[in-house]
């Protein structure tokens, strides 16, 4: 039994794929959660409680999809970057990296050299190294520093594969907003046996013999064998490990010195603003058919460490300056202590999905006892369909 976020509705469907029996319960009327996109733009103000609601300027509110949680987000062109002679050397490095192959270590002990004297073998200076290792490698912090380094250059490997795969950006984002995945994989658990079911709230956990059963709702239990859930579902169960401002702008412009890109990502490296964690700028448009034409929604977050989170973005709002209009809204980062059932955790301040991927492999992992296998899903998912065309 699935009671859904992203995660729970990508996990859906692979276990509808896996021949798994699932049932997909949502409290909502629309699916995803905290990842769904908000339609019409009168809905966001209203849900951020502003009353006037938006202006004739903004233009139709059906014409915009705004995300609450900006995942999945495109990257600037890096060619200034990769230019620079030392950069190239490292980069060359990583491309022929192979494990495997200790001909291609260049004296590099992947199990025990630390990403630091990889840093220091290639003289890269304090400014690329931020870069590569929250903009490639997507670190956080920079605890990475001082780790084997194996797990840093596969990291950045699929970065610059992704990057070679698709153009200018390694990051792909639906039409319409974020809230496409969800449905999408709501309907890949409906194509493969899985039952969704909207609009139905959860009144109770059914616990037996210290085990999950079941679910109750409006006088009716539904058994289970395994539970799946975002935190919203059991908030006396999970474990708060700090917080998250997010503040979403509405502008009639494209970033400053972006090219006119009609979406880009920003991350601001956490020693760059005197901080321990990075501030992330993401922005889309129009072009994405989630604003009206001519505007551009930018969303700036970080994990909060003072008593003022707003002044925390402020690197990240100048940028964005002139702001239309502001939503600011901070939510607690959960995680999950009780293991009798299968939770996610909650939306971090990051505007790429690195995290929540590793938080969906590991449900996987815990419910199945493997690991994730991509390629052995997309055999199932062609054998069905050849099925169906004989």
């Amino acid at each position: 039994m699935v009671l859904p976020s992203l995660q729970e509705c990508i996990l859906s469907g692979i276990m509808s794929v896996n021949g798994k029996k699932v049932l997909h319960m949502d409290r909502n009327p629309y699916y995803g959660g905290e990842s769904s996109s908000i339609t019409p733009l009168e809905e966001l103000y209203k849900r951020f409680q502003l009353l006037e609601g938006p202006p004739e300027s903004m233009g139709r509110g059906r014409d915009w999809n705004v995300d609450l949680i900006p995942k999945f987000l495109m990257a600037n062109d890096l060619m200034g970057m990769f230019e620079k002679r030392r950069f190239r050397k490292f980069l060359v490095f990583v491309a022929n990296f192979d494990e495997n192959d200790p001909k291609t270590f260049e004296g590099v002990d992947p199990q025990t050299t630390s990403m630091r004297d990889v840093y220091r073998k290639f003289d890269l200076g304090q400014d690329v190294i931020d870069f590569t290792g929250h903009a490639l490698a997507l670190y956080r912090t920079d605890d990475y520093l001082d780790q084997p380094c194996l797990e840093t250059i596969n990291r950045i490997k699929l970065y610059s594969e992704s990057l070679a795969r698709y153009g200018k950006s390694p990051y792909l984002y639906p039409l319409y907003g974020l809230g496409e995945l969800p449905q999408g994989f709501a309907r890949l658990s409906a194509i493969y046996g899985g039952t969704y079911m909207l609009n139905k709230p959860v009144d109770d956990i059914i616990m037996e013999n210290g085990k999950v059963v079941g679910v109750k709702s409006e006088g009716e239990v539904a058994r289970c064998k395994q539970l799946i859930c975002d935190p919203s579902y059991i908030p006396d169960r999970v474990r708060k490990a700090g917080q998250v401002i997010r503040i979403i702008c509405i502008l009639s412009h494209p970033i400053k010195n972006t090219n006119d890109a009609n979406s880009c990502q920003i991350i601001i490296p956490q020693n760059q603003v005197n901080r321990k964690s990075d501030i992330y700028v993401c922005m889309i448009s129009y072009a994405h058919n989630v604003a009206a034409q001519g505007k551009y929604i930018a969303i700036a977050s970080t994990t909060v460490e003072t008593m003022d989170p707003e002044k925390e973005v402020e690197p990240a709002l100048e940028l964005l300056e002139p702001i239309d209009q502001k939503f600011v809204a901070i939510s607690d980062f959960l995680s999950q202590p009780w293991l009798l059932v299968f939770c996610s955790c909650s939306y971090d301040a990051t505007t790429h999905f690195e995290t929540t991927c590793n938080d969906i492999k590991d449900i996987y992992k815990r419910m199945a006892g493997t690991a994730f296998d991509f390629e052995n899903m997309k055999r199932k998912q062609n054998d069905v369909f050849g099925e169906a065309e004989q």
